[in-house]
């Protein structure tokens, strides 16, 4: 949730409007590459229930996955080929191009999980995992998150349905 003065937005595509009406760099600057992440952004933001549903977030364990259904698979398979788009169709190192946009935060949490599971994404899927992990502020999130010690008893439950941890980092 933002909240700016008296306005208040609540949904995480909204917030990214919202901020992208007011600053620069929050989307690529060429056109064509704008439309491109908004598009994958907004698809991000409404699809891939199937990785949410059975492959959860969580950055402080490794897992031996259990198979996933074919719904996941067609997850995967149009996460690795949009990811693979971009970086091909705009040159890289980020999803639209040479800047950090929207499009790598939105999917930023779909690298943790391509770790934690072990997530075959293709090569130049992989070396965006790698870059986005090894982002400042993916590094930040990933300490907070491994030092919390309260855990969510329904989270290590879904965790316990998508196969067996093999690596426990937190605290």
């Amino acid at each position: 949730m933002l909240i700016d003065g008296t306005r208040t937005v609540w949904d995480s595509l909204g917030v990214v409007l919202y901020l992208a009406e007011r600053h620069d760099g929050v989307w690529p600057a060429d056109a064509e590459a704008r439309a491109w992440a908004i598009c994958a952004t907004a698809e991000m933001h409404g699809g891939f229930s199937a990785l949410r549903n059975e492959r959860t977030m969580n950055v402080g364990v490794r897992v031996d996955a259990a198979p996933g259904s074919e719904a996941l698979d067609h997850d995967v398979a149009r996460i690795t080929e949009l990811w693979a788009q971009g970086l091909d169709r705009f040159g890289g190192p980020w999803l639209a191009g040479t800047d950090f946009t929207a499009v790598d935060a939105f999917f930023a949490p779909v690298a943790f999980r391509v770790r934690t599971y072990g997530i075959d994404v293709g090569p130049a899927g992989l070396a965006w995992v790698e870059r986005i992990i090894a982002h400042p502020a993916m590094r930040e999130w990933e300490a907070t998150a491994l030092a919390e010690t309260w855990r969510e008893e329904s989270h290590e439950a879904d965790l316990a349905t998508c196969g067996s941890i093999t690596a426990d980092f937190r605290r």
